[in-house]
């Protein structure tokens, strides 16, 4: 069996439809700039961000883009974007880069990082 080509970031934000390609590749570069340690690639089928293990994810929908942090739960969040119920995990949705803020978000990315630094790598349960 012939090995086949890995997906990348940019293969998977090249897939999205206008106008929400566009609110990817923000949101990518907002997490690139607050976290230019992180290592980027694509895992379970989206964008994954690590730094001691993943701390966000991008998934595109037909009408929105999500930036999901894995102990989303754990961050603070004075500007409420992140929503959901689950213990850990928490995502913000944007339909328009107009409705991406950019610090809020940036602050977000930073105490993902730092939490991972702090507890490892969250996809490891002890």
């Amino acid at each position: 069996m012939a090995n086949q080509p890995r997906r990348t970031v940019d293969d998977y934000i090249a897939s999205i439809p206008a106008p929400l390609d566009d609110v990817a590749a923000a949101l990518r570069q907002l997490v690139k700039a607050a976290a230019p340690q992180a290592v980027e690639s694509v895992k379970w089928g989206q964008p994954v961000f690590d730094s001691d293990g993943p701390f966000a994810a991008l998934k595109a929908y037909p009408r929105h883009v999500t930036l999901t942090f894995w102990r989303g739960a754990a961050l603070p969040d004075p500007d409420a974007l992140l929503t959901g119920d689950g213990d850990r995990m928490r995502h913000a949705r944007f339909a328009r880069q107009a409705d991406i803020r950019a610090e809020a978000i940036a602050q977000l990315v930073r105490a993902a990082v730092e939490l991972n630094l702090r507890l490892g790598d969250p996809t490891k349960r002890v």
